[in-house]
């Protein structure tokens, strides 16, 4: 089951059913199903947190994507997005902010489906599924 919950931040996702059933659907398409996911929208400053107490790095990111599956086509984990980087994000790209929540959202389960984003092949495998994720959203 896929949730969504608030840490520190009053975010409200819109269409969030339709938003589970989307991620459902492209995690199938990827070959695994979803088990207990949950997405945490927080702001940069309980982000870093997380990133200093469990990852050891002293930075702002968008995403931390904590994974807990436990079989091999199960996907377990959480997701901590925070809120303040993708709006500021959006604003650079010149996106809306849903839409760049929504690549967000894609990106953190992709990681859980064993795409990368370390190096430039990486991170350009993981923008081209994301956009096809995007291009497949009928919101």
């Amino acid at each position: 089951m896929i949730r969504f919950f608030n840490e520190d931040s009053p975010y409200k996702l819109p269409q969030k059913q339709a938003t589970r059933q989307w991620l459902k659907q492209q995690a199938e398409a990827e070959g695994f199903h979803v088990g207990d996911l949950n997405y945490i929208f927080c702001s940069d400053e309980h982000v870093l947190q997380v990133n200093r107490d469990h990852l050891q790095h002293d930075y702002y990111t968008d995403i931390i994507t904590f994974d807990q599956s436990e079989e091999d086509d199960l996907i377990e984990g959480d997701i901590f997005i925070s809120v303040d980087r993708v709006a500021d994000n959006a604003s650079q790209l010149g996106v809306k902010p849903i839409t760049e929540m929504r690549r967000v959202l894609a990106h953190g389960l992709l990681h859980l489906c064993g795409y990368g984003d370390k190096s430039p092949e990486e991170e350009r495998a993981m923008r081209i599924r994301e956009d096809e994720w995007l291009t497949k959203l009928a919101l």
